[in-house]
């Protein structure tokens, strides 16, 4: 697995389009009203190919966790793209699960990260901070039942006992065709600021 060769870089001097949709270092309230600080730091990921080469951690490339959708905001469809520094956090918590399950892990597009600027995004959701994953299948197994979903959600407990996972259901909160696992509102910053 090849070391990343991707430039870290602190959010508030990109340009103001990427700061627009990437909101670095602003606080926001989550649903229980508690403040909590957007991402400061990014690493920068100039094109496709590298980003599908290069491993966050084993078995995941960064680009399984940073694929956009059209509903992620237009600046960030191109590259270079930005994604958090906890990504990789996130990335070593699948690989770990990957390897106990013995088995494929596959992360929708925009199940991993999105910006705040995504048209579907909720600024104080853990996808924001590349801290969560919508987990759609294991293997051959689709994740889009009662059953499917509550089995898989008590054996990754077992797996990795910190990660929350959202119910089963139709309501808030709840998920009914796939398994959202998310490691919470943690941020990254390096020893040396670029």
């Amino acid at each position: 697995m090849p070391s990343s060769p991707f430039r870290i870089v602190d959010g508030t001097t990109l340009d103001h389009v990427y700061q627009q949709a990437l909101r670095p270092g602003e606080t926001v309230t989550d649903a229980k009203g508690d403040e909590q600080v957007l991402p400061r730091y990014f690493y920068q990921i100039d094109d496709e190919a590298t980003a599908r080469a290069i491993y966050a951690a084993p078995y995941f490339s960064f680009w399984e966790l940073a694929q956009v959708d059209v509903k992620e905001a237009s600046i960030l469809q191109t590259y270079p793209r930005f994604v958090p520094l906890a990504i990789t956090v996130l990335a070593a918590h699948l690989s770990a699960l990957r390897a106990k399950l013995g088995t494929y892990v596959h992360v929708a597009a925009n199940g991993g990260y999105r910006s705040p600027g995504h048209a579907a995004s909720d600024a104080v959701s853990p996808h924001t901070w590349g801290t969560a994953a919508n987990i759609y299948k294991i293997g051959d197994d689709r994740l889009n039942t009662r059953k499917a979903i509550t089995a898989y959600s008590d054996r990754i407990r077992s797996i990795l006992p910190g990660v929350w996972m959202r119910p089963y259901g139709p309501t808030p909160g709840s998920t009914m065709d796939h398994l959202h696992l998310d490691l919470g509102y943690l941020t990254l910053a390096p020893h040396q600021r670029p």
